[in-house]
């Protein structure tokens, strides 16, 4: 297990789980707000994108009161990144992305329990000073929801991220320690 609080705990993944992110990223309506509905998932392309090595990424199944809903990934931002978003290399920073995977678990602040104890975990256990994401500017509910775990909007990233036959614009959101 990586972190729990309540009723929601966060393990690492599993070779079990491919159906599960299967299931998840090949749904329109989780698709419309993560990757895309025109970049739908099969098993291939699971193994492939969730199942390779990456140097310091953590994956996880998010679970809440027994079931699994959701994944989440985090990361320490690469020199790359931080050269994007404008940091130094002195801090240690860390990256998250996350989704709830089951539509039924939306809307009931289960997300805002989410983030907060994934930050918490990263200051805790990894001396993160900052955890950033880069949600698209148009996904309100999703910034809405970070901001109330205590991320501010730093910087505007123009055209940062493809999302159905376009680039879209991606706030960076910040979480200072």
């Amino acid at each position: 297990m990586l972190f729990q609080k309540g009723k929601l705990k966060v393990r690492l993944l599993e070779e079990k789980d491919q159906q599960l992110l299967v299931k998840w990223l090949s749904d329109p309506v989780v698709l419309e707000f993560y990757e895309g509905r025109d970049n739908a998932f099969d098993l291939e392309k699971v193994k492939k994108e969730f199942y390779a090595e990456e140097e310091g990424m953590v994956r996880g199944i998010i679970e809440f009161d027994g079931n699994e809903i959701g994944y989440i990934q985090y990361y320490p931002l690469s020199a790359e990144d931080r050269e994007l978003y404008g940091y130094g290399t002195s801090d240690i920073i860390y990256g998250t992305d996350q989704l709830i995977g089951e539509v039924y678990y939306w809307n009931k602040g289960i997300g805002k329990v989410l983030v907060k104890s994934v930050v918490e975990h990263l200051v805790k256990t990894k001396q993160a000073k900052k955890v950033v994401m880069d949600p698209q500017e148009w996904n309100i509910r999703a910034i809405r929801c970070y901001e109330k775990c205590g991320f501010e909007k730093v910087k505007l990233l123009p055209e940062h991220e493809w999302h159905e036959g376009k680039y879209h614009n991606c706030w960076l959101l910040e979480y200072k320690n």
